[in-house]
């Protein structure tokens, strides 16, 4: 407050015109008209990039899934070496070669994706 005031009482000073001076100052800034431009810009790209975003998801959720099938698949090559015969799902999950959510994933996949075969049994 007391900078205040003394702004004006130095204003003053030189005429007493300073204050007057202060008073016709107008601020500008952004009209209504330009702040809807903007976002209207800003809800067009909006409604461009969202629907990408979810495609993209769905890709990365896919090429998971087949990640877990490739190591699904390594690991019972392994097992068949090992023991010299191909193994079940539960096999793998029993003797920790695989986890129960690999092996959930592997049989959700080969459901989803009838038209190839697994070459694992689930008993």
């Amino acid at each position: 407050m007391y900078l205040c005031c003394n702004a004006f009482t130095n204003l003053s000073k030189y005429g007493g015109y300073g204050m007057k001076k202060i008073l016709k100052y107008q601020f500008e800034g952004f009209t209504l008209i330009e702040m809807l431009i903007v976002m209207v810009i800003i809800s067009i790209l909006i409604l461009l990039f969202v629907p990408n975003l979810a495609e993209q998801k769905e890709s990365v959720q896919t090429k998971g899934e087949m990640a877990i099938v490739k190591v699904v698949e390594a690991q019972a090559e392994i097992y068949e070496v090992t023991n010299d015969k191909l193994p079940s799902i539960n096999q793998l999950v029993s003797e920790n070669f695989i986890t129960e959510k690999q092996a959930n994933t592997y049989q959700a996949y080969y459901k989803k994706h009838s038209e190839d075969k697994s070459r694992l049994t689930i008993d």
